[in-house]
């Protein structure tokens, strides 16, 4: 659980009091330049769709070994 907070940004001392960390790793600065901010924001993406699969596999994952598990099952 405490892996997931951190992946958000959240700190445990900021978990514990309910509120979120002061400065986030992902956000663009707000002195960058225009590109900066750019390539900031798509490596921002990135991160976001690359953790938005993990979940849809592990569900694949899970559905697989569930019909197996269903069709080992001969009572």
């Amino acid at each position: 659980m405490l892996r997931g907070r951190e992946r958000r940004g959240v700190t445990p001392a900021a978990a514990r009091s309910g509120g979120a960390a002061p400065a986030r790793a992902g956000r663009p600065a707000p002195s960058a330049g225009p590109d900066e901010r750019i390539r900031q924001l798509e490596a921002r993406v990135a991160g976001l769709e690359a953790s938005e699969r993990t979940p849809a596999t592990e569900r694949d994952i899970l559905r697989k070994a569930a019909e197996y598990f269903a069709g080992e099952t001969n009572w």
